[in-house]
């Protein structure tokens, strides 16, 4: 089972983006890093951060966006085996976040994680 902790510093947020290690799907951006010291706190096996800037809408929007992308995030992520090393992921809200069908956003996700290499359990979930 993974642990799932949380960034919090903008450090870890522009060192996740200068990885150049991302994913670009219609409802999000993913960005994966695996820091080279592990974190000096426990957080997690995965440390996820989320973000939308102001071109995804107002405050309303943007808040609705982080929680569906914490909320499939964090539905993905929490029985997964734990990876091989502490891994940072970084979820991009996109204008398309807020109204994309949730099912789709899930594709868009287990896409990405695909790609990047963050492997999760198999079967119906990955």
């Amino acid at each position: 089972m993974t642990r799932i902790g949380r960034l919090k510093r903008r450090a870890e947020f522009l060192a996740a983006a200068a990885a150049n290690r991302k994913w670009v799907a219609p409802g999000l951006v993913l960005q994966a890093h695996v820091p080279p010291v592990p974190p000096e706190s426990d957080d997690g096996d995965i440390r996820l951060g989320f973000t939308a800037s102001r071109k995804v809408g107002n405050a309303v929007a943007r808040n609705r966006a982080k929680r569906r992308l914490r909320a499939l995030a964090v539905e993905l992520l929490k029985d997964a085996p734990s990876p091989a090393q502490p891994t940072d992921l970084v979820l991009i809200a996109r204008p398309a976040t807020v109204s994309r069908d949730f099912a789709a956003l899930r594709q868009d996700l287990l896409r990405g994680l695909a790609k990047l290499g963050v492997a999760l359990k198999a079967g119906g979930t990955a």
